[in-house]
Formats: C-alpha cells, sequence, structure tokens
C-alpha cells in the first residue's frame, strides 16, 4: 500500500532528545505549547512511541499525564491522542460512542467503514486491553436491527482482500442487490448486508458498474431509496469508502466545519487518523469538491495552537496548487462517469389527489375565507395537497360557481408569505416562472442568482412557457427585461438561455472529446475569449451530452471544470457557469444547496425558499430532500421547522412531504 500521508519519520531521529526538549517545555510556570506542538506534529506515530517510553526511562514520568496536565481544551485532546497509537486512538473513540446515555452513531459508522481488516483485528484487541470488554458485545449492547447486524459483520475484519475481481460474480451480486431492492416489494436487507459488508474493494467498484447498466440508476440512489435512518447512513459509508476512502473524509470533513460551530471531535479524530494515511489525497478531494482548500476550511474555523497543530498535520494549502494528483484525477473522471451513465428517478412530494372534486374543494375555499377571520388551516390543507392542475381546476370551478376570482379573494383574505407561497402554488408553473422572473428584475438590485436558477433549471418546454406567459403578464418580451436589466457576458448567457433551445437527446463522444478539447485549449486564451467559448458550449449543448465533456475533459486538462470556472472567472459569469456545472452533475444536489443557503446563518430568503419549494414539489423535491440530509447531516424538514414559523412554516413542511 503506498502510504500519502503528511506526516512521516523525521530524519536523525533522537527520542531521548525529543523526551527533554518535551520535558523542558513542560518545566516551571506555564508550558511551551508552540515547542511541543511542533516537535508532536514533525515525528511519526512510531517515533512518538519511542518518546513516550525515553520519556518514562528518563524522567520517571508518564508522558501522557504530564501533557494531560499541562494543556487544556481541544489543544490537550488533539496533542494527546497524537501521542497514542491508531489502534488504540480507534478503541477510545469507539468506546466513546457507545458509553454512557446517547451513542454516536455517526463515529462507529466512519471508524466502521473506513479501516482495512488489519487496522480492526489491532482496534479489537487494543479495545480488550484498555477497557477490560469485547468491542463486539459493547456494540451490540447499544445499537440495534440492520444497522447492528451490519457493524458486526464490518467488526469480523474478514472482507476480501485478494483483488481477485470474478466478472460473472460481479454481475450475479449486481443481479442479486437489484433483486433484492429495487425490483421489488420491501427490501432484502441481508443481501445489502452479505454482499457490501464482504467483497472485496476492487470486486464491489466492478459490481457498481454492472448494478448501474440493470438498474439504470446508482447504488447510491438505490440505498437512499431503500434504506432508512443509521443504517441507510453506514451502507451509504461502506459504498463511499469502496469508491474512494479519502472522498469519503474529505466530506466527513467538511460537514465537521461548515455553518456555526465546529464538530471538533470529527475533526481531531480524522486529522490524526488520516495524517499518515492518505491525507494529501484527501486535501486534493477537498480541492474537487469544496469552493476552498482543506487548509483554508481550517484557517476560518479554528484558533490558537489548536489551528496551528491541525495546520501541520494538513500539510499545505492546496488553493495555490492548479493540476490534480494521479488519485484525485482519477476521482473526478469517474464522478463525471457515473454521472453520464445513472438516469436518476425523479420524486415529487405532491402528487393528485385522489377522489378530487373541484367543485367541493372551490366550496370549502370560499368557506375558509367567508365572514370575520379566515380558516388558514382549511386553505393549506386543500391547495398544499392538490397537483397544480388539479389547482388550476380549482380556480375555474371557483369562477364558474361563485362568480369571484380565487386569486384576489386568496390575495385579501392572506398576508405577507404565507399569501406569497399560496397564491405561487396557484399560478401555474410558467406563470409562476415569469412572475419569479419579473420580481427577480424589479426596483433597484436585481436577484441574479434567481436569474440564473432559473433559466438553468427549467427545459425548452418550461422556457417557451415562461416566455408566453411573460409576454402576456408584463406586455414585453423577457429577452428584453434582461437585456435592459444586465450587461456584458453575463447578459449575454442569460440571452442564450431564454431562447430555450438547448440541444437535447444523448452524448455525441466524437463530438464531446472535441468540445473537451476546446474548453481545455480556451483556458490558455484571454478572459472574454474563454468566456465566449465556455458560453458558446455549456449553454447549448444537452445536459446527457455536457456531462461526457466535463469527464473528457478532466483527461485532456488535468483539471476539473468546476475548479477552473472558481479560479479563472469572476462574478455572475462564474456563478452562471458554476450553476450550469453543478446541474448538469446532479440537480437535485445543486437545489438542496440553494435552500440551504436561503436558510442558513441570520435571516431568510423567503423568495428563494418559495420559488424552489413551490417549483419542485411535483417534480424532484424527493430528491432534493435526500441530497440535502446527505449534505448537510439535517433534514430539510428540520430545517425548515427550525427557520420559518406559523402558517407559512405548516404549508413548507406540507411541500416537504416529510422527515428523512
Amino acid at each position: 500500500m503506498v502510504f500519502r500521508g503528511t506526516i512521516t519519520d523525521a530524519p536523525d531521529f533522537d527520542p531521548s532528545a525529543d523526551a527533554e526538549t518535551l520535558y523542558n517545555a513542560m518545566k516551571g510556570i506555564g508550558s511551551d505549547k508552540e515547542a511541543i506542538l511542533d516537535l508532536v506534529t514533525s515525528r511519526s506515530n512510531a517515533q512518538r512511541q519511542e518518546i513516550i517510553a525515553a520519556y518514562k526511562s528518563n524522567f520517571g514520568q508518564d508522558l501522557i499525564d504530564d501533557l494531560k496536565y499541562e494543556l487544556t481544551g481541544k489543544f490537550e485532546r488533539l496533542i494527546v491522542s497524537l501521542m497514542r497509537t491508531p489502534a488504540y486512538h480507534d478503541a477510545k473513540e469507539i468506546n466513546d460512542a457507545v458509553k454512557g446515555a446517547g451513542t454516536n452513531e455517526r463515529c462507529l459508522i466512519e471508524i466502521m467503514a473506513s479501516r482495512n481488516n488489519k487496522q480492526i483485528h489491532e482496534m479489537v484487541e487494543a479495545y480488550k486491553d484498555a477497557y477490560g470488554t469485547d468491542i463486539e458485545e459493547d456494540i451490540i449492547g447499544d445499537t440495534s436491527g440492520h444497522f447492528k447486524k451490519m457493524l458486526i459483520v464490518l467488526l469480523q475484519g474478514t472482507r476480501d482482500e485478494s483483488g481477485v475481481v470474478d466478472g460473472d460474480l460481479a454481475e450475479q451480486d449486481a443481479q442479486d442487490l437489484y433483486a433484492a431492492g429495487e425490483e421489488q416489494w420491501g427490501t432484502d436487507e441481508a443481501k445489502f448486508i452479505m454482499i457490501l459488508g464482504n467483497r472485496s474493494v476492487t470486486h464491489l467498484r466492478m459490481v457498481f458498474d454492472e448494478y448501474e447498466k440493470i438498474a439504470e440508476m446508482s447504488i447510491e440512489d438505490s440505498i437512499k431509496n431503500e434504506l432508512s435512518g443509521d443504517f441507510e447512513r453506514l451502507m451509504l459509508a461502506v459504498v463511499q469508502c469502496i469508491r474512494s476512502v479519502p472522498m469519503f473524509f474529505a466530506k466527513r470533513l467538511y460537514k465537521s466545519m461548515k455553518g456555526l460551530g465546529t464538530a471538533d471531535n470529527t475533526l481531531i479524530r480524522i486529522m490524526i487518523s488520516r495524517s499518515e494515511q492518505d491525507m494529501l489525497d484527501i486535501r486534493e478531494c477537498f480541492r474537487l469538491n469544496y469552493e476552498k482548500s482543506l487548509y483554508n476550511m481550517i484557517m476560518d474555523d479554528t484558533s490558537g495552537d489548536y489551528k496551528r497543530t491541525l495546520l501541520n498535520l494538513c500539510g499545505g494549502d492546496d488553493d495555490l496548487a492548479g493540476e490534480f494528483f494521479p488519485e484525485a484525477a482519477q476521482i473526478a473522471y469517474k464522478m463525471w462517469e457515473i454521472s453520464s451513465t445513472t438516469k436518476v428517478k425523479l420524486r415529487p412530494t405532491i402528487r393528485p389527489a385522489s377522489d378530487f372534486d373541484a367543485g367541493a374543494d372551490a366550496q370549502a375555499l370560499r368557506k375558509a375565507m367567508k365572514g370575520f377571520g379566515t380558516d388558514e388551516d382549511a386553505i393549506i390543507d386543500i391547495i398544499a395537497h392538490r397537483s397544480n392542475a388539479q389547482r388550476q381546476e380549482i380556480r375555474q370551478a371557483f369562477k364558474s360557481l361563485l362568480g369571484r376570482d380565487l386569486m384576489k379573494d386568496l390575495k385579501s383574505e392572506l398576508s405577507k408569505n404565507l399569501e406569497r407561497l399560496i397564491i405561487g402554488l396557484m399560478l401555474t408553473p410558467a406563470e409562476f416562472d415569469a412572475k419569479m422572473m419579473r420580481k427577480a428584475m424589479e426596483g433597484a438590485g436585481t436577484d441574479e442568482h434567481a436569474l440564473i436558477e432559473i433559466l438553468v433549471t427549467r427545459s425548452n418546454e418550461e422556457i417557451q412557457a415562461m416566455n408566453a406567459a411573460y409576454e402576456e403578464g408584463y406586455k414585453k418580451s423577457l429577452e428584453e427585461a434582461i437585456q435592459s436589466d444586465t450587461s456584458g457576458h453575463f447578459c449575454r448567457i442569460l440571452v442564450s438561455l431564454v431562447q430555450g433551445a438547448r440541444e437535447e437527446g444523448p452524448a455525441d463522444l466524437e463530438r464531446a472529446n472535441a468540445d473537451a478539447q476546446e474548453l481545455a485549449d480556451a483556458c490558455n486564451a484571454d478572459s472574454d475569449d474563454m468566456e465566449m467559448k465556455f458560453m458558446s458550449i455549456l449553454c447549448t449543448r444537452s445536459f446527457p451530452h455536457l456531462r461526457k465533456v466535463f469527464q473528457e475533459f478532466v483527461k485532456c486538462s488535468n483539471k476539473d471544470i468546476e475548479q477552473i470556472i472558481k479560479k479563472e472567472m469572476s462574478g455572475d459569469v462564474k456563478q452562471a457557469f458554476y450553476a450550469i456545472v453543478r446541474s448538469v452533475k446532479n440537480q437535485p444536489s445543486y437545489f438542496a444547496d440553494r435552500l440551504y443557503k436561503a436558510m442558513k446563518g441570520l435571516g431568510t430568503d423567503d423568495r428563494a425558499l418559495i420559488r424552489i419549494m413551490v417549483s419542485r414539489s411535483e417534480i424532484d423535491l424527493f430528491n432534493i430532500r435526500k441530497e440535502f440530509k446527505e449534505t448537510q447531516d439535517v433534514s430539510l424538514h428540520e430545517f425548515i421547522q427550525g427557520d420559518t414559523s406559523g402558517d407559512y412554516r405548516k404549508t413548507l413542511l406540507e411541500l416537504c412531504g416529510g422527515e428523512d
């Protein structure tokens, strides 16, 4: 195994001299923390064990006890953890995860999914030695169901590590997984556990490829559809580690630092356990996936000696680098390949109501608005549980039966965000999109994010319907409105998209290679030429074709298209191209990210929240929910619950359609 860590054996190592340096750093009043962290982070774990032994021999004291006494807080936790062997460190993390009142399932998942057989066997031994109990018994006592069964399978440390791949067996395993999940009502969890818990990494990668051909979706999407809770999280973690352990840890590190507060235990555990294994690859994967390097994220999210120690373990800033290491280039290529071969089954949260009676609904809505006060609950229960087509029938029935305009009545009875949301639901999708475009451009400022989001994610048919609705509603063409409200390359991009003339159909492989090469060549041109070339391809080619283009771009340039856009472009042009790439890669994930940004921090961008919840509820809001949960580690339902209130919240939660 090739180790690509940031911490290696120090040359000219002298454990006695190091022991003395540490002793002097802790002698007297106060301690020299800088000397301690610089020494500890520049020695390998094996060398640290020799320093511990030399310290006891030379000074008759326990080095770990002295460090605990001299240091405090997160810095102490980090330094002391660095002094433990990997097996004892893992054992302590598992023990902390299962002892006491609650269970830290995420810690169990992370360790059990990512360790190889040797690491697991050493951890089992260390646990027995440190705590005098059996790790298996402790895990059994603290977990349940299929989650427990899979943990116990992984704890045996018996995964096939031969590297031999049997093509026929891979096909059979893929068929068995499909039969156990997507093909039947209910799921045969035992089959998932047996195959994912025992087969070799190289074999399972082939199984996943075969599975995609059979199911027309990735194994990850099937797991999200078929499983739930901690068992779902564990199986996804296993799949991610089979695909790429560094990518799995890059995602875990990002989640530990994003948003308010830092999950320091997770951050410490990963930075220590991977520093001698694959930290260089994790850094690369981090750069591939996020808008900043791991180094910069740690820099922004931590402080003091704790920060300095973490940065030493991280070992360097990749925002300064350009090209990929081989491992990351392969991962980037594979990510686009998976994106181009997977057919995502889009799932709405709102479906047509059965036993629908437009007249009865119209009468019930009138009753809810008649007299003093308004029965908001009755209004929400009807409107949030009908499809858009059914709502249009209710609008018509309201006029035919009662001679009244339902939209006017709703506007006069409701107010603020609830009114905006209910009216949004009552408009046709084309009317709603046209209104959202209008709102994004009226008044002093322009909401560029809204313009980008709508034009990038709508089909040709939806864009043409929106153009017609805009012209009818506002007596001017949408293209003219865009031209008078935006300028430069950004304006050209939007005008190109608003034509609703994007090519449709599958990828043309020969042309995809040519397009990829043109994009790669454009990266060396001046910024104007580069932006025009990107526009001519990104705004006109079909999404399936662009997936192939972006995949081949990695091969042509040894860079990822997202990185190039982030690095070489700026302002609204960068945001527009970035949105296209994100939508091409995974549109539900793009919307999940937009929803998160609409609600995180102080204040809520209600317009964005309403726009996405209304426009996606009958298309792919279920998929968006799943992506939200996976990337944010909290459900969309929970986020809405905490960020909104009253009847507005109630309606949004009805559209959301459930807790994940």
